[in-house]
């Protein structure tokens, strides 16, 4: 499917210019100096491509429309764009080489229906000028721990903008911008092979301690994050409740769990909620490393950095989560309805992660498709133990303009096999989507004995 031949030679250049290096060392001021010349201030490269597909980088959408506030829906800043083309089964062989394995499979899989419409390459990725000053520290200073488990000497940006291996890359998509205190109720559905779905709703909160204003890394004691969700419906389920302190180096201190039961009353460990671990809301489509298309430690597998590639990706994708748009007409058989998608030509850093040896998981090889302007990944391709290609995951991303970052509106996790798909953080129908503009409560907030007075108030 993808040849390194067509590798940009700056890229090629940068892999090569640092493969000497060692493996835990930060890259050079010189090196760094890139990221105010050929790269952009986040590491991906400013010039567009030599076929003029893909424009340079001139900074993004860098502030919300007008009368915009926290909380809205976001209105579509390209809602008068009018798709190139659209890709189809009886078209495929024309696009291929722009499309990643997984995305062929679902036009093998969905012949009549699945369908992606190309609009004009928007590079609309942004970020704020205080993370644009930490990741340019972060260059210099970021070190890889020994086995990649983790890193240290990195805070408040992109640890590796300058990536030497695909564990350093799969560090920024693991670490990338999505706000300090995030506040949202959205939903979950499992949409079966007929297109019937169930909607798990939730009220959702993040503090993403790593991006704390004023703190460093020393400031972490380990912690990434911390997330915390209360299911809202349906019934049997309302009230309960779970609670995650997300660790950096989860060999040191695996990730810690805990969820409130509504019927008992009662906080209790949850101490499996990682790897390969089925997700009960996801109808078993969805492991808890699969959450955000990739999550938690990256100790089990063998990262290799493949290199970049142009790929057809879900960006700017606003109309998915309109509140125009009803869950009835988006959740259509198979696949989310092409009605409502938006895919754009862009450069991927692609990580390929073989299952080590002795390792245990229920995916053999995972390949991430890492968006070059914002390191999160679009695009990831599940393989069972028999090297098949099993399920194939996409995250639409587009900018939320009122920080500003690139993020992702809808994640899709589809399962090949099963012909069934699982949807997360649906807002449509919601008076609101995510807001960012909350106090920033105190870590006392995330800690279980507030879980246990919150949930029995």
């Amino acid at each position: 499917m993808f040849h390194t031949s067509r590798l940009t030679k700056t890229t090629l250049a940068l892999i090569l210019s640092l493969a000497a290096g060692s493996t835990l060392a930060a890259i050079s001021p010189q090196q760094a100096e890139q990221l105010k010349t050929t790269l952009t201030p986040l590491g991906a490269e400013r010039a567009g491509n030599a076929a003029g597909t893909i424009p340079a980088w001139a900074g993004g959408i860098t502030q919300a429309p007008a009368g915009y506030k926290p909380g809205q829906h976001h209105p579509d800043p390209y809602a008068a764009d009018k798709p190139l083309f659209t890709i189809t089964k009886a078209n495929l062989d024309q696009y291929k080489a722009h499309l990643s394995p997984g995305q062929v499979a679902l036009f093998n899989s969905y012949p009549d229906t699945f369908q992606m419409p190309v609009y004009p390459s928007r590079r609309s990725g942004s970020a704020p000028q205080w993370l644009y000053d930490n990741t340019f520290k972060n260059a210099t200073s970021a070190k890889l721990l020994e086995g990649g488990s983790g890193f240290a000497d990195a805070y408040g940006g992109v640890p590796f903008p300058v990536p030497k291996d695909g564990i350093e890359v799969l560090w920024n998509h693991i670490t990338r911008y999505r706000g300090i205190y995030v506040v949202r109720r959205a939903s979950e559905a499992p949409v079966q092979r007929n297109g019937s779905f169930a909607l798990v709703t939730s009220q959702q909160e993040g503090l993403f301690n790593y991006y704390r204003p004023g703190g460093q890394f020393a400031d972490l004691k380990n912690i990434l994050f911390y997330y915390l969700a209360f299911v809202k419906s349906p019934a049997r389920l309302a009230g309960g409740a779970a609670l995650i302190h997300e660790t950096l180096d989860q060999l040191k201190d695996p990730r810690q769990a805990w969820v409130y039961d509504a019927g008992q009353r009662r906080v209790r460990r949850a101490p499996n909620l990682a790897y390969d671990t089925p997700i009960a809301s996801s109808d078993g489509l969805r492991t808890a490393d699969d959450t955000d298309l990739f999550n938690g430690s990256p100790d089990r597998y063998d990262w290799k950095l493949k290199g970049k590639q142009e790929v057809y990706i879900p960006y700017n994708n606003y109309k998915v989560g309109s509140p125009d748009v009803k869950y009835a007409q988006l959740l259509t058989p198979g696949h989310l309805n092409p009605q409502f998608t938006r895919y754009e030509l862009h450069r991927v850093w692609v990580v390929e992660g073989t299952l080590k040896p002795g390792s245990r998981h229920i995916y053999s090889k995972r390949v991430l498709f890492m968006d070059e302007d914002s390191w999160g990944a679009a695009l990831v391709d599940q393989y069972d133990g028999r090297g098949e290609l099993w399920r194939v995951s996409m995250a639409y991303l587009k900018n939320f303009y009122d920080l500003p970052t690139t993020w992702s509106a809808l994640d899709v996790f589809h399962d090949l096999q099963a012909r069934r798909y699982y949807v997360q953080n649906l807002d449509n129908e919601e008076p609101a989507t995510v807001d960012f503009a909350q106090p920033v409560p105190e870590d006392a907030y995330f800690m279980p004995s507030a879980l246990r007075q919150r949930g029995t108030r």
